[in-house]
């Protein structure tokens, strides 16, 4: 019997090339986004179902569970791709928007999690990926609701490891960082840009660290074809391993974070934006 694979975020980027990976490899894929009707290119594909999921409606959830189940039968992995970023000065979001953040990248992946359980359980088996970023393992100014909800995926997604160990349901990481190439992620982080006029006391520092970001856009990025060939690989490895890095660290960001003090870490970070 073929294999099954529930994917959140489809509409794009890494969440449609992880779909297409699977299914290539012969794998029936339930594949949700919040707007199915408007896709065409999974549509195409055999083994793909394509569900109506917006990860903050929980009646949203539940449906697309049941409905994956229905078609083929049982579910052995979930990948956790929904997400975004808020980006902006933390004074400049709104309280709806620091919800919204959180709703989706972390409280959208416990529901979808939760969701999934009891059948993961009933089955002794299964496989959780949960897709973060080099932002829940370093920070960056403008970024901090981002960096926030990242790592409280980090945290969430380590912890629930060790207890779902005991019921041979594996957790994994896959961490994208120095960006990723074909999404739509730069874009909707634009346009969710927090601003405000008023905080005229930030101009310098906000237009210094945009500088600094410029110039670290000329750094290589990875494609989301090359996200979703790890993701593939994280599912059927068969290792107990938590977290899977894949990006260029031209900048060091991860190499500090993990190999300096912390107040040297805190330190390099610190001469990217200081004065």
């Amino acid at each position: 019997m073929s294999k099954t694979v529930f994917i959140t975020g489809c509409s794009s980027g890494i969440g449609r090339a992880t779909a297409k990976r699977f299914a290539q490899n012969g794998w029936n894929v339930v594949a949700t986004m919040r707007h199915p009707e408007a896709e065409s290119d999974l549509t195409q594909i055999d083994r793909v179902l394509l569900l109506p999921l917006d990860v903050t409606e929980r009646e949203h959830i539940t449906s697309a569970v049941e409905a994956g189940i229905a078609q083929f039968g049982r579910i052995d992995a979930l990948i956790n791709n929904a997400g975004y970023g808020q980006y902006g000065l933390f004074e400049a979001i709104s309280p709806e928007s620091i919800q919204a953040q959180f709703a989706v990248n972390v409280f959208g992946v416990m529901d979808v999690t939760r969701a999934l359980l009891p059948h993961f359980r009933a089955n002794q088996a299964g496989i959780i990926v949960n897709v973060s970023s080099g932002a829940g393992i370093f920070t960056l100014p403008m970024m901090s609701l981002y960096c926030a909800s990242k790592f409280a995926l980090e945290g969430f997604s380590e912890a629930l490891a060790y207890e779902l160990a005991s019921q041979n349901i594996r957790v994994k990481l896959i961490e994208p960082h120095g960006g990723v190439s074909s999404t739509n992620f730069g874009a909707r982080s634009v346009g969710d840009l927090a601003l405000d006029a008023s905080l005229t006391d930030y101009d310098e520092f906000v237009a210094r660290t945009n500088a600094t970001f410029a110039a670290m856009m000329g750094a290589p990025m990875v494609s989301a074809d090359d996200v979703g060939q790890l993701i593939w690989a994280a599912v059927t490895d068969g290792a107990d391993r938590l977290r899977y890095l894949i990006g260029d660290d031209a900048r060091g960001f991860v190499k500090a974070r993990r190999e300096l003090s912390d107040q040297a870490y805190v330190d390099f970070m610190r001469s990217y934006f200081r004065k």
